[in-house]
């Protein structure tokens, strides 16, 4: 079986821990035995007169020391099995997450926060517990099982252990389509967990949104919703089990009577003694816990296989952007970039969101990208930060294919403002400081100083060392700009890409910004998109995007020129400066 295949290269890095706690488990079950034919041989002693005070208070100490081996046994097995399970859950879950930042961002796109947390959560504990207890509980029953039954053959009646293990013929036959019931069962259970936590975290990321459009009553209803399917499939796998567990007992019961009734019949005939009756009824006592223990590991081996799909689900998801065969090694970018028909369509759409877009935007030059929503700006950034594939022959990095600079190198030589400025729940400082190679603070401050948040960052209580609340939600949406600018501008990359990220500053500190940037990346290359003609009319070239295509290309006096987009919004612009102006006055 694949899932199996799959959990047995993670078991076998720690075959040494699993070989020694199944040893001191064989152990553990070997003594086991020894206390029902001590307890035999103390019984038919009195009773027959053979044996003294001395032996039996040795026998005694015989069986304490064994409860005392059971002890040290029951420690070990649990450090080395149990041990060994947690470490294989460490493992999986690191491997999950290295493999989760391998993925494209189209896979992000398409699966939900919440079901991929809920994989990381639910989903490795119960295959931790299929490894860990459902391992040791059906090794132990098994070998248990088979100690007892022979013990019971050899030391009581041969006649009297047929009986006895009748009923585990009937139990084996049922707990193999119940183990089949269970893993559906339980994989519906994982999947309205997954919605369930989903719902959660939505709501929770959302709930400035939901306050303001006062959404309370219909967010409770709908997790409620969820909730409540959560609820079913769980109690779908609880009555499964309330039914089973209990006819399981029933079964056990109905055979122990049975079973002790003759061999009630078997003493007073005289055909074994009663030691070796006695010695029997703690047998049959034994053989209860393998009896429930085999349904037990089977819920638990079952569980823990549909787990192991889900993770294999992730495990197994092809990141489609990876560096290729056509990768060569690449020391420095300059920063010169060149577009040839250019043209990319996403995953679901019958329209490209960009096509035939060609242009030449030398090293060290500013190239601003203007155009409503949703044609285009932010696709294009994203093929040059290569987030999604663009075909070969179409983007080209200092002469180079864009297919053939390794994704770390290309990514290490570009600083990125995305247009959702994104803030870990950590210090300024530490969030300025990401990615750039330094600890030190003055290469933080002089950063901030050019993104103008600094004066901000100085008047909070702990300056610096503020920590922002989640996604940087404390902070404003000018202060959050700033912060992710000033991030970019510390890392000073050849490439430098701000998406729409001045749109939450006002004027004049946008001038400022403006102004620090040209000073601070001469030589370099700046991509500015922008809504804002303010923004972008010192560019070096401005680009127009209308419908994925490239309408007009020039510098701000050359497209004025023309009767397009770019005159009739630097136009609309300027008459709204004009009414804010006099509406000011």
């Amino acid at each position: 079986m694949k899932q199996v295949k799959f959990l047995w290269t993670y078991i076998w890095r720690h075959r040494l821990q699993y070989l020694l706690g199944i040893i001191t488990l064989f152990v553990v079950d070997y003594l086991n035995l020894l206390i029902p034919e001590l307890t035999g041989v103390i019984t038919d002693g009195l009773k027959d007169g053979t044996m003294n005070q001395t032996d039996v208070i040795q026998k005694v100490g015989t069986i304490l020391g064994v409860g005392l081996g059971l002890g040290a046994g029951r420690f070990l097995w649990r450090y080395f099995i149990f041990g060994g399970a947690r470490q294989i859950e460490y493992e999986l879950r690191n491997d999950m997450f290295a493999h989760l930042e391998t993925l494209s961002v189209e896979y992000y796109n398409e699966h939900k926060t919440g079901d991929i947390m809920a994989r990381f959560t639910n989903d490795l504990n119960a295959v931790r517990m299929s490894i860990g207890p459902a391992i040791v509980t059906a090794f132990d029953a098994s070998v248990l099982l088979v100690m007892v039954i022979v013990q019971m053959m050899v030391y009581v009646d041969v006649k009297l252990t047929l009986f006895a293990i009748l009923p585990l013929f009937f139990i084996a036959f049922g707990e193999y389509y119940y183990g089949q019931i269970v893993e559906k069962r339980f994989a519906a259970k994982q999947e309205a967990f997954s919605e369930l936590t989903d719902q959660v975290q939505e709501s929770i990321s959302g709930i400035r949104v939901i306050k303001a459009f006062v959404q309370e009553r219909q967010e409770r209803a709908a997790f409620a919703k969820s909730n409540r399917k959560n609820m079913e499939k769980n109690l779908q796998l609880v009555k499964l089990q309330a039914v089973v567990m209990p006819l399981l007992d029933v079964i056990i019961g109905l055979s122990s009577l049975v079973t002790l009734l003759y061999g009630g019949y078997l003493t007073m005939n005289g055909e074994i003694s009663l030691g070796r009756f006695v010695a029997f009824h703690q047998y049959i006592g034994l053989l209860v816990w393998p009896m429930l223990a085999v349904g037990e590991s089977i819920t638990l081996f079952s569980q823990g296989i549909a787990s192991v799909k889900r993770i294999q689900e992730v495990m197994e998801e092809v990141p489609e952007v990876q560096d290729s065969n056509l990768v060569e090694k690449v020391d420095q970018i300059q920063g010169g970039l060149c577009l040839r028909h250019l043209t990319f369509l996403h995953h679901g759409h019958t329209e490209p969101t960009l096509e035939d877009i060609s242009l030449e935007v030398p090293a060290g030059s500013t190239l601003a990208i203007i155009g409503r929503t949703g044609n285009g700006k932010s696709t294009l950034v994203n093929l040059l930060l290569h987030l999604y594939n663009a075909k070969p022959g179409m983007i080209f990095i200092d002469g180079r294919d864009i297919n053939s600079i390794p994704l770390k190198t290309l990514r290490e030589h570009i600083s990125y403002v995305p247009q959702d400025n994104f803030l870990f729940s950590d210090t300024l400082r530490r969030n300025i400081a990401f990615g750039a190679d330094t600890d030190e603070l003055e290469p933080v401050i002089l950063a901030a100083k050019a993104a103008c948040i600094h004066d901000n960052i100085i008047e909070f209580p702990d300056g610096y060392e503020t920590i922002v609340g989640e996604r940087g939600v404390t902070l404003s949406g000018g202060q959050k700009q700033r912060s992710s600018i000033s991030r970019a501008i510390l890392k000073d990359a050849p490439i430098l890409i701000l998406d729409d990220a001045l749109s939450a500053v006002d004027t004049s500190t946008e001038e400022q910004i403006l102004r620090n940037l040209k000073e601070n990346r001469k030589g370099k290359t700046t991509i500015l998109i922008a809504h804002r003609i303010s923004t972008i009319q010192h560019a070096d070239c401005i680009v127009v995007l209308e419908d994925g295509k490239m309408t007009e290309c020039g510098t701000h006096e050359e497209l004025l020129q023309q009767d397009g987009f770019y005159r009739r919004t630097y136009e609309k612009q300027r008459l709204e400066q004009k009414l804010e102006e006099v509406q000011s006055q």
